[in-house]
């Protein structure tokens, strides 16, 4: 049974230095910290501290005691015990349709931004959401806590009866994208539109190109001509008022369909009278949303803004040439107003700088649904900056405690099919199980070697992060982030989880910002070609002759701790056999 588990061995010891850096050195930097942490006595804590350090009595009862702390502080540790993010859900953003945005007020449009998203500090990139079909402006309302914390977040509202035009409504948008970028020409402004707002977006964007824009558009309604709204139109003009349909098949539209949510509920459910008032729940409170859409969208208005779509769609795909902005496509594979996947692929193929994140089971408004998460998909897809270039050091924002037992989840498996077991080497050269012996503080170099697809990673980088609460940032194969040529691109979402755990592109720039940052860093000199090798290669390093990251480590003093893995090749053997 032994020989069929995965076991990661880390060679290395918290006394390995690059620099050569003695154990004396080391008990200084412990007792300046406790010199820190009680002003009043520093002189004495710090003589003490050192003394008793180097003559190991108090060493392991401090690590000891430190260890304690971090696994008492760490958020990570046990992944099946976080408890999912709070954000607002369908039911507020029409209880709060009903009650701030559909009234009597008939312009003119007008930005605002959501109580809860004053958290964001001084340098955040500005983000303008341009609303869709809907026009309230709160489409994102189920994101707003978690966006406000990065963003400067503003909201274009359109109340219901405004009658201003397509070419207006991106006139005001360029009014103000030109007003911040002459205040602040260094940060990036965000574009996100869903559905008329991505039309928006879209015609700013070519009308501005010297602007430092970031597209962001959720099923754009630039395949109107296509869609089936488009034969509303003249039905919605010949027929009287009184015959006109209530609107509950755009709730159908809403999330997917909702008596399939509703029947997942039940599927999801524990206890039999638990899913029976759940079921009935949501069929109340759907029945209880067709006053509200019926006011958001009257007989006029609707004809109006399908109107609207029809010229904007025009007004988008005539100027997409001139787009030449980073940007994100969001594309549903249930939307059932547009042919959003095959519009996707479409305008992946006309604009140089475009990715595709794609959402297979939701609906049109994906991003009112429970299963998106906006800042998760931005943090992936790496298009969160603050400056005209993307920094993947300074720019990079750790997964959140929900993110990372998603991706624990995901690697499940590969957890449990390898079972590895970690070993690692303390100062006095004992060889403990787990990871105590890693350095808490940085700058830290783990070098170390591919088994067979790499299949160490995973469980490595996530224990790491639950164990010692250390995030282990990768340098990473450019595949993972460049696309093949100009207008053409590899499925970078395959590889949105390693970018989400701190991944960077190998470079020495990268290397040296992670270094001068005194980060945790994972190398592996072989790279590719170690992780794919041919039988008869198990164990084999294919390292460069002259590697330079020692010299690099060397300059910032940082620790090296090689490691090697043993297992996984043996096992693959065994199986193909």
């Amino acid at each position: 049974m032994a020989a069929s588990r995965a076991s990661l061995f880390l060679a290395g010891s918290s006394v390995t230095s690059a620099s050569g850096t003695s154990r004396r050195n080391r008990c200084v930097s412990l007792s300046r910290r406790m010199a820190v942490s009680t002003e009043q006595v520093t002189s004495v804590v710090a003589m003490a501290t050192t003394s008793l350090i180097e003559n190991g009595t108090l060493s392991e009862r401090k690590k000891g005691r430190k260890e304690e702390s971090e696994l008492i502080l760490n958020v990570y540790s046990n992944p099946d015990e976080i408890t999912q993010e709070t954000r607002k859900t369908l039911k507020d953003y029409f209880q709060e349709c009903r009650d701030l945005m559909i009234g009597s007020d008939g312009g003119p449009p007008r930005w605002f931004s959501p109580l809860e998203c004053g958290s964001h500090t001084r340098d955040s990139p500005l983000f303008l959401f341009l609303p869709g079909i809907d026009g309230t402006g709160l489409g994102l309302i189920t994101h707003h806590h978690k966006l406000g914390k990065i963003f400067d977040m503003w909201c274009l509202h359109i109340p219901v009866k405004d009658r201003t035009s397509f070419t207006d409504l991106v006139k005001l948008v360029e009014k103000t994208v030109r007003s911040e970028y002459q205040s602040s020409p260094d940060r990036p402004i965000y574009l996100v539109g869903e559905s008329l707002g991505a039309c928006i977006a879209l015609d700013v964007a070519a009308r501005n190109p010297d602007v430092d824009l970031v597209l962001i558009l959720a099923n754009p309604a630039t395949s109107f001509s296509r869609s089936r709204l488009q034969s509303l139109i003249p039905l919605l003009e010949l027929m009287p008022d009184q015959l006109v349909p209530n609107l509950s098949h755009v709730l159908n539209l809403l999330s997917g369909d909702p008596l399939r949510m509703a029947w997942e509920n039940v599927v999801k459910g524990i206890l039999p009278l638990q899913t029976i008032g759940k079921l009935s729940q949501d069929l109340v409170s759907m029945s209880s949303y067709l006053s509200v859409l019926a006011d958001m969208l009257p007989r006029e208005t609707l004809l109006w803004k399908l109107r609207m779509l029809k010229s904007a769609s025009a007004s988008a795909n005539s100027h997409l040439h001139a787009v030449k902005v980073q940007s994100l496509l969001l594309s549903s594979g249930k939307d059932q107003l547009f042919p959003s996947q095959v519009e996707a692929q479409r305008l992946r193929h006309m604009l140089p700088k475009c990715e595709i994140r794609e959402f297979k089971e939701s609906g049109h408004f994906l991003l009112l649904e429970d299963s998106v998460d906006l800042v998760t998909n931005i943090k992936g897809a790496s298009f969160y900056r603050h400056g005209k270039y993307l920094d993947y050091v300074s720019d990079y924002m750790p997964p959140t405690p929900y993110e990372f037992k998603k991706i624990f989840e995901s690697n499940r498996w590969v957890i449990a099919a390898t079972s590895p077991v970690m070993l690692s080497t303390l100062g006095n050269g004992k060889v403990v199980r787990g990871l105590a012996g890693i350095p808490s503080e940085g700058p830290v170099l783990c070098v170390g070697y591919h088994m067979l697809l790499g299949f160490e990673l995973a469980p490595m980088v996530i224990q790491f992060l639950m164990e010692r609460n250390i995030l282990l940032r990768g340098i990473a194969h450019p595949m993972m982030f460049n696309r093949l040529r100009e207008g053409k691109m590899l499925d970078l979402a395959t590889f949105d989880t390693y970018r989400i755990m701190g991944a960077v592109p190998v470079s020495g720039p990268n290397f040296y910002k992670l270094m001068s940052s005194k980060s945790h860093v994972l190398l592996y000199p072989g790279g590719v070609r170690e992780a794919l090798h041919r039988k008869g290669e198990e164990y084999k390093l294919f390292w460069p002759e002259q590697p330079e990251f020692v010299r690099m480590a060397s300059k910032f003093g940082a620790k090296i701790v090689p490691f090697g893995v043993v297992g996984e090749d043996d096992v693959g053997e065994v199986l193909c056999i």
